[in-house]
């Protein structure tokens, strides 16, 4: 088992963030190719935006810390501190209306390790 201190991970993602010429810092938490779960620290300084993308399978967002509004289309979701947003399966973005750090998780949508038959016994 291994145990990970999202608080001290939040703190220092957001430090390199505060720094770093494009605003963001991230890190994965939870990963690998032989994974279907994917878990990534993110931290966004404020006004910063991840512009519209797809997600590569079903996800969440935790709000660590700060707030920050999910877009999809018209529609927008405000997050702050402890509130959990569903990603929608359309296009979206995610901008920063404060130093913010988020948990995101994906369970990646046509992962090989469930789709590849058993070659048990």
């Amino acid at each position: 088992m291994t145990k990970t201190s999202l608080i001290a991970v939040a703190r220092h993602q957001l430090e390199h963030a505060r720094t770093a010429s494009s605003g963001r810092s991230a890190t994965s938490v939870y990963s690998g190719h032989e994974r279907v779960l994917r878990q990534t620290v993110i931290a966004l300084r404020a006004g910063q935006r991840m512009e519209e993308h797809e997600s590569p399978g079903e996800s969440t967002i935790y709000v660590l810390s700060g707030r920050v509004l999910l877009f999809a289309g018209d529609v927008s979701w405000s997050g702050m501190t402890g509130d959990l947003l569903i990603v929608p399966e359309s296009r979206h973005a995610l901008e920063a209306e404060e130093d913010s750090v988020i948990l995101l998780t994906v369970a990646k949508v046509g992962d090989p390790v469930r789709s590849t038959p058993h070659q048990g016994i």
